[in-house]
């Protein structure tokens, strides 16, 4: 079953019991513009999801890879192998880190320093420019919250997060997502996230796309979104 069909579904469901076209005033069918009967029950909307956590990822990689965005699967321990496997394949030679990002077995320079991985310098963000940004070959971040039925990602700035601008400017975006934060429903995103912190939502890499349907892929962030997902 596609998402459209579960959709289409869930509205004939909530319609139920309204004959098809009926439009009569006060029956409350859809196009009468008159309300419901007092006390007619409003249509129950999913607040929570009931998969569990292999089946989550595995929901979340699928929406990830339709939006065109790279997945790779890691256990804990070998994540800081899987980092230097990515950036080995992105050719990556200068990347941007955001302060406060936990990658085990990696010793994280101060804001305006650098260190190196494999080659690789690793640069954490202490007020770099746009320019200076956009020189990177690309970015690594946490993010705060992932929502699998949307394929969607948050980040709220915090720790390992960094500065919107840093999700936005370079040209490819490599980030680390734990099992645990992972949850089915938007609203259940919801409830894990502070309205008063800057959201970012992505859902696959940046495109968009002009009368003629032609895709256009990088014009407001990240032309690549690699996602490392993380679990025992």
């Amino acid at each position: 079953m596609t998402p459209r069909d579960e959709m289409l579904g869930r509205i004939r469901t909530a319609l139920a019991g309204d004959p098809p076209g009926s439009g009569a005033p006060g029956s409350g069918a859809p196009g009468s513009g008159a309300s419901p009967p007092a006390g007619t029950p409003a249509p129950a909307y999913r607040t929570r999801g009931d998969l569990d956590s292999p089946a989550l990822l595995d929901l979340l990689a699928g929406r990830l890879i339709d939006y065109r965005s790279q997945v790779r699967r890691t256990a804990p321990a070998q994540l800081l192998d899987t980092v230097r496997a990515a950036l080995a394949e992105r050719g990556a030679r200068r990347v941007v880190l955001p302060p406060g990002l936990d990658l085990p077995g990696l010793g994280q320079p101060r804001p305006g320093q650098a260190s190196t991985l494999d080659g690789v310098e690793l640069i954490t963000d202490g007020g770099l420019s746009a320019q200076e940004l956009d020189q990177a070959d690309g970015v690594i971040t946490r993010a705060a919250v992932a929502i699998a039925e949307t394929g969607t990602i948050v980040l709220d700035a915090g720790p390992g997060q960094g500065r919107r601008a840093l999700s936005l400017i370079p040209d490819y975006h490599l980030c680390l997502i734990d099992a645990a934060q992972v949850v089915a429903l938007v609203p259940e995103a919801m409830a894990r996230l502070h309205p008063d912190r800057p959201l970012t939502w992505i859902s696959g890499p940046s495109a968009t796309s002009d009368i003629e349907l032609d895709r256009v892929e990088g014009v407001h962030g990240p032309r690549t979104l690699e996602v490392i997902l993380i679990s025992p």
